[in-house]
């Protein structure tokens, strides 16, 4: 699986309509791509690691898909069109990068690994309920 991370620097006067972006700028690259888009993320920049506003990129999103060459050929016939969306919410040119996916959703294979619960008489107060 690869992901492709597409991040909008944070700089003084920088514009984004973060409205735009989630509700017409990536549903646009998701009827685009298709099913080959197997799911994407949008984060909207906040703060840096000591918690102080504001964060190093105004938004990111993150695109997901099995392949390089499906994500290529997917979204190549529709960049231009997907490109030229860009200047109706940001001035900013954005950092793009494509990785290979090590790990996907630990968090959530932790979850739904279940141990079967023990009676409510025998957990203690400290056990989470699962």
């Amino acid at each position: 699986m690869i992901k492709v991370s597409v991040m909008y620097s944070n700089k003084p006067g920088a514009r984004f309509d973060h409205d735009y972006y989630r509700t017409k700028h990536l549903p646009l690259i998701k009827s685009r791509m298709g099913a080959t888009l197997k799911y994407y993320a949008i984060d909207k920049g906040l703060a840096d690691r000591d918690g102080r506003a504001p964060g190093a990129y105004v938004a990111m999103c993150h695109l997901l898909c099995d392949s390089l060459d499906e994500y290529q050929s997917s979204f190549g016939p529709h960049a231009h069109e997907i490109d030229g969306d860009i200047r109706n919410f940001t001035d900013v040119t954005p950092i793009i990068q494509i990785s290979e996916v090590v790990v996907e959703n630990s968090a959530r294979a932790r979850t739904m690994h279940r141990v079967e619960p023990r009676s409510v008489e025998a957990r203690s107060h400290n056990d989470p309920i699962r």
